[in-house]
């Protein structure tokens, strides 16, 4: 499953790096409909990212029937964006 979502960074004070862009509820009710073939545990889902130039690996985080995408220290400083930010994400679910 491949899409593009734009949103707002926010900080959550779980796991690092406290960073996160919250997939749009259109998105995350896809997703949660694949969670269970998608999640290597704890409702995970390994990702591959792209935000702005930068491309990563990660996992979604489920939050509040959502999910959010961890802005890594690196993508932050490569793209220059932090929480406030408005950023556009193209992300690919699976290994």
């Amino acid at each position: 499953m491949e899409f593009e979502f734009t949103g707002i960074a926010i900080e959550w004070r779980g796991p690092a790096p406290f960073v996160f862009l919250p997939v749009p509820p259109d998105e995350a009710a896809m997703i949660a409909e694949l969670a269970s073939e998608l999640t290597y545990g704890w409702g995970c889902i390994p990702a591959q990212a792209v935000i702005g130039g930068t491309t990563f690996t990660t996992s979604l985080f489920p939050r509040e029937g959502g999910y959010l995408l961890p802005v890594k220290v690196a993508v932050q400083r490569a793209e220059g964006v932090g929480v406030g930010d408005q950023m556009t994400a193209r992300m690919r679910l699976g290994r």
